[in-house]
């Protein structure tokens, strides 16, 4: 067990950070500075992105970028409620999981590395949200390095090999309102348009290429008695390619109402490329010698569903490898956890890849 190590990540995880609550990130970014310039002997770069705090450890060129997020999904309060504690072998508490305990990795990693001169960590704080902010942030960052390792968790160990990407719907329905006793037929019912837009978009789907289109929350209507003039649906995208996810975003923007008298407008679109397998294929292979030098278990690889931000310096051409963070389960969960006996294994193995790295890009 490592002592410093917990110690870090109980002060990062006591210091609540969601993501919609700016005053909490800051004071987050505060904790971790603190623990940054303890661990690496110097203060990061500090500025804004949609006035959410960005934090920069080491180089401003850095042969590896270490790549996290400060925000949780868990509001202010929910520490009380599910205090941060050490049991069985487990640590608990909000975010812990996803992701601060990759946050203390990357730093101790860092520390711990003989190339530290050239690697970097880049903490941004709307993740969670999509990275709207940050996202030119992480695109700067990633055209000024050779390889990424987000410090993302995973289950069961296996790193994240590939993501889908993932786009954002919201499309609004605007018709007319009339009586729903007197006069419906003067009406243009948003309602039933949206109804038709809902089975229409289902069908985009396609299991066979691992395409998901899934309308997630539907609101029409004021009262009971009046046709709705209004209507809006949110439509959650995944897709495993770059073409699926054009597919789709050109049939959403081809939608049309069957209903006289309403119109649609659609909002949002691709959000977060797909993080393909040939982005991460040649950091995963050199990533299993390292384990294998080190005398871990062999490293798995896994597809998943959910974006990070790797998606995005992945979709830039850089070589991106992801789900190097904490071993745990319950992501977005009150019960979410982390392995105490992986982190110290994690953290050797990002510190060991990262001198790797530096020392193939050296030649």
């Amino acid at each position: 067990m490592d002592e410093p190590m917990l110690a870090d990540l109980e002060r990062l995880v006591r210091c609540e950070s969601p993501s919609s609550n700016v005053s909490a990130l800051h004071r987050c970014a505060d904790v971790l500075a603190e623990i940054g310039a303890e661990r690496l002997g110097a203060a990061p770069v500090r500025s804004e992105a949609g006035g959410k705090p960005v934090l920069w450890f080491g180089p401003a060129d850095p042969a590896v970028l270490l790549l996290g997020h400060l925000d949780t999904v868990h509001p202010l309060g929910t520490l009380a409620e599910v205090p941060y504690r050490l049991a069985g072998g487990r640590v608990y508490g909000p975010g812990v999981f996803d992701m601060k305990a990759g946050l203390v990795q990357a730093l101790h990693a860092m520390a711990g590395a003989e190339h530290r001169d050239r690697a970097a960590l880049l903490v941004t704080s709307d993740e969670e949200l999509g990275s709207p902010d940050s996202r030119p942030v992480i695109e700067a960052a990633g055209r000024r390095t050779g390889a990424v390792l987000v410090l993302e968790a995973s289950s069961e160990g296996r790193l994240k090999t590939a993501r889908k990407g993932v786009s954002d719907y919201h499309v609004l329905f605007s018709g007319r309102a009339a009586h729903a006793g007197l006069e419906p037929d003067k009406g243009a019912n948003a309602c039933v348009a949206l109804a038709h837009a809902v089975l229409a978009i289902v069908d985009l789907a396609d299991p066979l290429a691992g395409t998901t289109v899934t309308p997630t929350v539907a609101s029409a209507g004021t009262t009971s008695n009046t046709v709705p003039d209004q209507a809006s649906l949110l439509v959650d995208v995944r897709a495993a390619t770059i073409a699926e996810q054009e597919r789709v975003d050109k049939a959403m923007r081809a939608l049309t109402s069957p209903v006289p008298g309403v119109g649609i407008e659609l909002r949002g679109g691709i959000n977060r490329p797909p993080l393909e397998p040939e982005a991460s294929a040649r950091l995963f292979a050199l990533a299993r010698q390292v384990a294998v030098e080190l005398g871990s278990p062999l490293l798995e690889g896994a597809h998943v569903g959910g974006g990070s931000d790797g998606n995005i310096t992945a979709g830039l051409g850089v070589d991106t490898l992801d789900g190097l963070g904490a071993v745990g389960d319950g992501a977005h969960t009150r019960h979410e956890w982390v392995d105490v006996a992986a982190l110290v294994e994690r953290t050797r193995l990002v510190s060991r890849l990262v001198d790797r790295i530096v020392s193939g890009a050296r030649g």
